[in-house]
């Protein structure tokens, strides 16, 4: 592989350079998706039953690997050993899940008059996933996944601070037997290989997770060759607490939905919407709740939070607490690494940018409601819709406001958002399309419809 500069991988809890690797250029990034190209139709032809087992060896290989995706990516993300494993085991089941696609990828018999009328879902070709770095693993796999099963070739760009996971999963991917060109990984800047995603003509799809800004670029550049996108982008996600709620199990849970990955998740439920009158009960039930948060080194079994992924992400996360008022903070590490606390604030005003705006980081705003539909003018006003939460023990209201809430993924006590069996996408500027689930091939194929004149 060419390559224009070296690039140093540092670890987020120590700040050590724990590798270091060859980012592509543009020539490439080119020869990646040739490659990419050359293997498509061979890889399209594939039995389905075939294609199947392959991705289940692939799922086996990378079970089998557990354990060392998990430490490459504590050292690499800084995510706490436990999520790590729950990551690569999602990767595992997310490929067993693909595996069984590509014998039920289902075409239509449709009635016509003079003759018999046929659809069939053709894989796009090759496509692109360009890989965000606060979940390096999953996000991989749901885009590969799926398009795998559905007969595409796969170029993966992980995101330069997070490659290492990504490596690894190639080399699996050849293990399992894979054909040549059908999987692979090209480390590189967004600029450039990413771009080239859009740019190049034989990319045919693009997936995408990242900033909503980027997103839009990429949007922009794939429409000037009318190319296929899937977008997750930014959220700005409502935890909504009713008076009749469970109080204490909302609080004790509220910490889990915001801080886990040190918030670096687009689905954090970083505002806590509480009816009035219970607020001040929640802020005392949780305050105890945040500084129990466990933050410390990843590689313990017994942290919950570990640092954020690089010391000028965790000076923006400090641009957004500046302006509010600070309630209280949980503990986290002195010394090296880019630790922030557990914070919690109240915000100066509805234009506080700490209630607009993507913090991305262990920081969450509480403030109040007045009834069931001011709850839900205050989370729909955003310009994000990925998640969210409701908590409420009257069945009606949730139904109400699960329907009323603008947003993509919605848990009714609970702060689950993701489950590979289920779709996963948001509403407004949260992104385009949606990932996982039944129907996530169908986003990687075309349908071909054949009339038979009988």
């Amino acid at each position: 592989m060419t390559s224009v500069r070296k690039h140093a991988v540092i670890d987020p809890a120590t700040e050590k350079v724990i590798a270091e690797v060859e980012l592509a250029d543009e020539a490439a990034a080119d020869a990646a998706i040739e490659r990419a190209r050359a293997a498509a139709p061979g890889w399209a032809a594939v039995a389905p039953g075939d294609r199947a087992r392959l991705l289940r060896r692939f799922a086996e290989q990378v079970d089998a690997d557990l354990d060392e995706l998990a430490r490459l990516e504590v050292a690499n993300a800084g995510h706490t050993i436990g999520n790590a494993r729950w990551e690569a085991g999602n990767v595992r089941d997310v490929l067993h899940y693909a595996a069984g696609i590509p014998e039920r990828l289902l075409g239509s018999q449709i009635p016509v008059s003079g003759g018999v009328n046929i659809t069939f879902n053709e894989p796009l070709g090759v496509v692109g996933v360009i890989v965000p770095w606060n979940f390096p693993m999953p996000i991989a796999a749901w885009g590969f996944g799926p398009a795998l099963a559905a007969g595409n070739t796969v170029v993966v760009k992980p995101a330069e601070a997070t490659p290492l996971t990504a490596l690894r999963l190639a080399e699996l991917a050849a293990r399992a037997g894979l054909p040549d060109g059908v999987f692979q990984v090209v480390l590189g800047a967004g600029a450039v290989v990413g771009q080239r995603f859009v740019t190049h003509p034989a990319v045919r799809k693009v997936v995408f997770t990242g900033s909503t800004v980027v997103g839009k670029q990429i949007m922009a550049g794939c429409a000037a060759q009318v190319k296929r996108v899937t977008l997750e982008l930014g959220g700005k996600s409502a935890n909504i607490v009713f008076a009749d709620a469970d109080l204490e199990r909302a609080a004790a849970t509220a910490p889990y939905g915001v801080f886990d990955n040190a918030g670096q998740d687009c689905c954090a439920r970083s505002r806590i919407l509480v009816q009035r009158e219970v607020f001040d009960r929640f802020l005392e039930l949780l305050e105890p709740a945040v500084r129990g948060v466990r933050v410390g080194d990843p590689n313990d079994e017994a942290t919950e939070m570990g640092p954020l992924i690089s010391a000028a992400h965790r000076e923006r996360v400090m641009g957004f607490v500046e302006p509010s008022t600070v309630a209280y903070t949980g503990a986290c590490p002195s010394g090296p690494g880019f630790w922030y606390p557990p914070t919690v604030v109240l915000p100066n005003g509805a234009s506080d940018r700490v209630l607009t705006e993507e913090v991305f980081g262990p920081v969450v705003a509480v403030l109040p409601f007045e009834d069931e539909a001011d709850a839900v003018r205050i989370a729909n006003a955003t310009d994000y819709g990925l998640s969210g939460s409701i908590w409420t023990s009257d069945v009606g209201r949730a139904l109400r406001v699960s329907r009323a809430v603008e947003a993509g993924n919605l848990s009714v006590n609970s702060h689950s958002s993701v489950r590979y069996w289920t779709p996963f996408g948001g509403f407004k500027q949260s992104g385009l399309g949606r990932e996982l689930g039944p129907d996530a091939a169908s986003a990687f194929t075309e349908t071909k419809n054949v009339f038979i004149a009988t």
